[in-house]
């Protein structure tokens, strides 16, 4: 079973110590992480590895970390696995870009390059705005957009059934959280987060990265590479632009994207990142889904036997 869809990691899913072992282990993913070095001008090899944990939950350094990871694992996997075939890709927020770069839309270092400056923009922004998050458990979507227009915020991500995001200001989440069983939702938890990712306190960081991804040229992606903004495959140069712009303020439609993906006809995925995050949400979109997590070493020969014996 060498047809795979790639699902790449979006920023939470960090931890200190990641891709080391990967590091310590092949020389395709040592390479990369000194090109990554040398194309941040920061060593973000050394923090992945070593941390300190509040240096790589900044949202500088865990895009690009995360990025890296990512294709890391991807070239790790394709070394052991040649006859692996992607057949598809998608990333949660984030991992948009590392879905981009594993079609060849852009180069390893091209896109290190807009997501070290994607995250420094949006941690720009956190900054200078007063921003929070809460996730929503056991609402529909309908209702979720009723509570979002009642408290003034917007949905940041679309995760699974039943598992809703919300962002904006502090005083507007507060609310949304006070008001949430009003709208028929089970529980409304408020995360612990430096801003409002995917609201519209994201603009300056939108602005920004239009502006960047200007200067980069990009490839036709070799397979289907699907959006978060609109949850369906782009190829073209503009929209491919637009979409990656768009996203920064705009919802993460994570179950369309997969339901679109199933409506492909593609029901296994390859999860490359830390935490196995994309395959709980992956579970509760579709049950029939079969999918296969890789986030250091171990997990690594364990899927490479996998789906050697498949």
């Amino acid at each position: 079973m060498s047809e795979m869809v790639l699902l790449f990691s979006g920023q939470g899913a960090q931890k200190v110590g990641m891709g080391k072992d990967f590091v310590e282990a092949s020389a395709a993913a040592r390479e990369m992480a000194e090109k990554a070095d040398q194309a941040l001008g920061f060593p973000i090899s050394t923090i992945m590895f070593e941390g300190p944990d509040e240096e790589l939950t900044k949202t500088s350094r865990c895009q690009p970390a995360l990025y890296l990871h990512g294709l890391m694992a991807l070239a790790l996997i394709r070394e052991r696995l040649p006859n692996l075939k992607p057949v598809a890709a998608a990333g949660l927020s984030l991992g948009e870009f590392t879905a981009h770069a594993a079609a060849g839309t852009f180069s390893l270092e091209d896109g290190l390059k807009i997501v070290g400056k994607r995250g420094a923009f949006m941690e720009e922004a956190c900054n200078a705005t007063e921003g929070s998050m809460a996730a929503l458990i056991g609402g529909e979507e309908d209702q979720v957009h009723a509570l979002a227009a009642a408290a003034d915020v917007d949905v940041a991500n679309f995760n699974a059934p039943g598992q809703i995001v919300l962002s904006g200001t502090v005083a507007g989440i507060d609310a949304a959280v006070a008001k949430a069983k009003d709208f028929g939702i089970r529980r409304a938890i408020k995360l612990n987060v430096a801003g409002a990712y995917h609201s519209r306190l994201m603009q300056s960081a939108q602005d920004k990265l239009a502006a960047e991804l200007a200067g980069i040229s990009f490839s036709k992606p070799s397979i289907p590479v699907i959006c978060n903004y609109a949850a369906t495959p782009v190829s073209e140069e503009a929209e491919i632009r637009s979409m990656l712009e768009k996203q920064v303020t705009g919802s993460v439609r994570w179950t369309a994207s997969i339901q679109a993906l199933i409506a492909m006809g593609h029901r296994n995925f390859l999860e490359l990142g830390p935490g196995k995050v994309i395959a709980g949400l992956v579970g509760k979109i579709d049950k029939e889904a079969v999918v296969y997590s890789v986030e250091d070493l171990a997990s690594l020969e364990s899927v490479v036997e996998s789906l050697a014996s498949k």
